[in-house]
């Protein structure tokens, strides 16, 4: 018996839509980083974009546990003495707050050029409205694969 490998031609992607409200951020985008990459799929080939289209709504009511709020995203200006930071709580009730949840999913990905093309596939809205109804995608239910007793 020879080993499965995906060619473009097997590639199936659907599109998922994820309603963020009230769930854990860190549970969100493990569950979102293992459909991008398509790791739940059983023809899963790793050199391959697999993994499907996922739209998230509400991400600007995610929940954050713990003194999360607090910790602070670090950049640089590329001036000297440039560093500036913004706490996850101000960027939340800031002008992009979608950018949080993007961020806590694109740390799960590894760091070459297919998690990159992978990350196209994201589609992160802060409100419950998304342009993407002419795709018909599914609803994957997080919260309840999300409770503390069950696994993933």
């Amino acid at each position: 018996m020879k080993t499965f490998t995906a060619t473009p031609a097997d590639i199936d992607k659907k599109w998922i839509i994820i309603d963020a409200e009230g769930v854990v951020l860190g549970r969100l985008a493990s569950i979102v980083a293992m459909r991008l990459r398509g790791k739940h799929k059983p023809s899963f080939t790793p050199h391959m974009d697999m993994g499907d289209n996922v739209i998230i709504i509400n991400a600007d009511k995610v929940q954050l546990t713990g003194k999360k709020r607090e910790e602070r995203y670090y950049w640089h200006t590329g001036y000297p003495g440039g560093i500036k930071y913004r706490t996850k709580e101000q960027i939340l009730e800031g002008d992009h707050p979608e950018r949080v949840v993007t961020l806590a999913i694109k740390r799960m990905l590894p760091g070459n050029r297919l998690s990159r093309q992978q990350m196209t596939n994201l589609r992160v809205y802060a409100g419950a409205e998304h342009p993407h109804e002419a795709q018909s995608p599914e609803v994957l239910d997080v919260k309840s694969m999300n409770s503390k007793n069950t696994r993933v």
